[in-house]
C-alpha cells in the first residue's frame, strides 16, 4: 500500500500542506496515489536522526553493515510483483526492464555488503614508529577511510531502482557508515516510498538506529535545496541533469562549512569509427548505432549522441545505412510527459542549428509521450564553431559530425567537453595510427570502448562510471561499482595511539585479517 507519506527515520510523517501525484506516461494518465510533499520540519527532522545515528552506526562493524544491506536486498525482494507494477505504472517501462533493474540493485547491494564484510576497502595504512631515527624519532602512524556522515541522496528520473532510492549511491553510503537521507524523484515517488518501506524493515529487523535512513518527497526544488544547505548534511549524491547537479554543487559551495556534491550529469558519448572498419563493415556497424540510440528510448546517461568519422564512401554508406534503419525501429515511451517535452524542446533547437542536416527522422504518428528518433549530421568545422552541438539531447537522437581531415578529427575530440564514455571502432590494427585521437579521447572520458557500443553499465569493482566535468563533478570517482563508496569516505590518521585503542582495522594484531600497507608493504599479517 502507498500511503504518500515521508519516512522521517523509521516513522510515517505528512505535516506538509503540499501534494501531488505521479504519472503513468504509458497511459497518459495521474496515478491514483497522492504524495505529500515534506515540510520543513520534517527535512530538518530527518537530518538531525541522521546524524545522531551517525554517531553509531559510522562505528559498525563491516559484518553489521553487511547484514543490513543484505537484509535491504532480501525486502525488497520479498515486495515481489507488487513493487514491479508501481514502477511500471510511474515510468512506463516494461516489466522485464523492471526485472532487469531490480536484480541490478539486489546485486549492487550484496555487492556492497561482501565488500565491507571482506575489510579492505578501508585501505588500512601503517607506518610504524622509530624512536631512535636521527635526526629525529619518527611517530607510529595509521591511516584509514572512514565515514564523512549523513548523505543526502537525489533519486535519479531514469533508473527507478538503480540509481534511486535504494540505488548506487544508497548503497555506496550505507556500506561506508553513512546513514542517508533520499530527496525521492517525484516521477517515481510510490516506487520509492515502496522501496524506502523495505529499507526501514531491513533497519528494524537489523537493530539499526533510527534515522540511519529516511525518504523525502517533493515535487519541486525546495526539499531539495534545504537538505544541501542543512549543517547536519555532509555530502550529496545525484545523477540527472546538468542543470540539477550543477546547481546542487554550486549551492553546497556556498556553505558556511561546504560539502562535496558527488554528481554524474550529461554526456553526448562520442564515437570514433576509424576509415578502415567504415570501409569494411558501415552497415553493419550503421544496423548496431541504429539499436544503441534508440535502446530505452535513448534515455540512458550513455547513449551514443555523436558520431565522429572521416568523409570517405564508407562513411557515405554509413549515415545513408543509419537513415534507413533508425526509421524502421518503433518509437517507445519516455518516461514522463515533461521528459518527452524537453525532448522535443532540444531536439527542436538542435536541428534548428545552421548547417545541419536531418538524415532521417521517424515522421509517423505516435501515442502520448513516445518519442520521434532523430539523426543527423554536420560538417566538422560547423560543429567546431557550434557549441549548442556539442549538448546533450536526453532521448534518441544523435549527431554524424564528418571531417575533413585526421587533424580536424583529433581537434573535435580535443575540445570535446567531459564525458562518461568514448568509444573508438577500429579494424585491421588502424588505431595504431591514431593514437593522438585515442589519447585525446582519454583525456576527456571516464571509460573508453574498443568495438563496442557505450549503452550498459557493467556493475563490477573495474567499471568507472563518472568523467571530467560535466560527466561528473569529480572525475576521481565512479558512481557504478564498490569503488563508489570512495566518494563518501575520507582519510584519517592516527598518530601514537594505544593499540588498544585504535580500531581493528589498525591493531597490531590485525583481528579481521584485511590486507593493509605495513611500512611500505602490502600484507595481511600481524605486526
Amino acid at each position: 500500500m502507498i500511503t504518500g507519506k515521508n519516512y522521517i527515520g523509521n516513522t510515517l510523517s505528512a505535516n506538509g500542506n503540499k501534494t501531488f501525484k505521479t504519472f503513468n506516461p504509458l497511459l497518459n494518465i495521474e496515478n491514483e496515489w497522492e504524495i505529500t510533499e515534506a515540510a520543513h520540519d520534517e527535512v530538518d527532522s530527518a537530518a538531525k536522526l541522521a546524524s545522531e545515528a551517525y554517531k553509531t552506526y559510522s562505528q559498525f562493524s563491516g559484518s553489521r553493515k553487511a547484514e543490513f544491506l543484505r537484509a535491504i536486498a532480501d525486502e525488497i525482494e520479498a515486495l515481489g510483483d507488487d513493487l514491479l507494477e508501481v514502477y511500471t505504472f510511474e515510468s512506463g517501462l516494461p516489466k522485464g526492464r523492471a526485472t532487469g533493474e531490480r536484480g541490478r540493485t539486489l546485486g549492487q547491494l550484496r555487492a556492497f555488503a561482501n565488500h565491507v564484510e571482506q575489510g579492505n576497502w578501508v585501505e588500512a595504512s601503517i607506518d610504524t614508529a622509530q624512536p631512535e631515527r636521527q635526526p629525529m624519532p619518527k611517530a607510529d602512524l595509521r591511516k584509514m577511510n572512514i565515514a564523512l556522515g549523513p548523505v543526502a541522496v537525489f533519486g535519479a528520473s531514469n533508473f527507478p531502482f538503480a540509481f534511486s532510492t535504494a540505488g548506487g549511491d544508497t548503497a555506496a553510503a550505507l556500506a561506508a557508515g553513512c546513514p542517508v537521507i533520499v530527496k525521492s524523484h517525484p516521477m517515481h515517488a510510490g516506487t520509492g516510498e515502496m522501496v524506502s518501506s523495505a529499507v526501514i524493515k531491513a533497519a528494524e529487523k537489523t537493530n539499526m538506529p533510527n534515522g540511519v535512513f529516511s525518504n523525502l518527497n517533493s515535487s519541486g526544488i525546495e526539499v531539495g535545496q534545504a537538505l544541501v544547505q542543512h549543517t547536519n548534511v555532509k555530502a550529496v549524491g545525484f545523477t540527472g541533469s546538468i542543470r540539477g547537479g550543477r546547481a546542487l554543487f554550486d549551492l553546497a559551495a556556498q556553505r558556511d562549512e561546504p560539502i562535496p556534491v558527488l554528481a554524474e550529469m550529461g554526456s553526448i558519448n562520442p564515437v570514433v569509427i576509424l576509415p578502415n572498419a567504415l570501409n569494411n563493415r558501415a552497415e553493419d556497424l550503421a544496423k548496431t548505432y541504429a539499436g544503441s540510440i534508440t535502446l530505452g528510448t535513448g534515455q540512458f546517461c550513455t547513449n551514443p549522441g555523436l558520431i565522429v568519422g572521416l568523409k570517405s564512401d564508407g562513411l557515405n554508406t554509413f549515415v545513408t545505412t543509419l537513415a534507413e534503419e533508425i526509421v524502421k525501429i518503433e518509437p517507445s515511451c519516455m518516461l514522463h510527459p515533461n521528459i518527452a517535452g524537453a525532448y522535443e524542446t532540444n531536439k527542436a533547437n538542435a536541428m534548428s542549428q545552421n548547417g545541419l542536416e536531418v538524415l532521417a527522422k521517424y515522421e509517423s504518428d505516435v501515442k502520448p509521450n513516445y518519442a520521434r528518433q532523430v539523426v543527423t549530421t554536420v560538417e566538422g568545422d560547423t560543429f567546431l564553431n557550434n557549441p549548442t552541438l556539442h549538448h546533450e539531447v536526453f532521448g534518441p537522437f544523435s549527431l554524424v559530425v564528418q571531417c575533413d581531415s585526421d587533424t580536424q578529427l583529433e581537434e573535435i575530440v580535443s575540445n570535446l567537453e567531459g564525458q562518461l564514455t568514448g568509444t573508438v571502432i577500429s579494424d585491421d590494427n588502424e588505431i595504431s595510427q591514431y593514437t593522438n585521437v585515442v589519447n585525446a579521447l582519454q583525456n576527456r572520458v571516464g571509460r573508453i570502448i574498443f568495438n563496442g557500443v557505450p549503452t550498459g553499465v557493467e556493475v563490477c569493482p573495474s567499471m568507472l562510471h563518472g568523467g571530467p566535468y560535466p560527466a561528473s563533478t569529480d572525475s576521481r570517482f565512479t558512481a557504478v561499482g564498490v569503488d563508489s563508496i570512495k566518494r563518501f569516505v575520507r582519510p584519517f590518521s592516527f598518530q601514537d595511539w594505544p593499540n588498544e585503542l585504535l580500531p581493528n582495522e589498525l591493531k597490531n594484531d590485525n583481528p579481521l585479517n584485511i590486507i593493509r600497507n605495513v611500512n611500505g608493504k602490502l600484507t595481511s599479517q600481524k605486526i
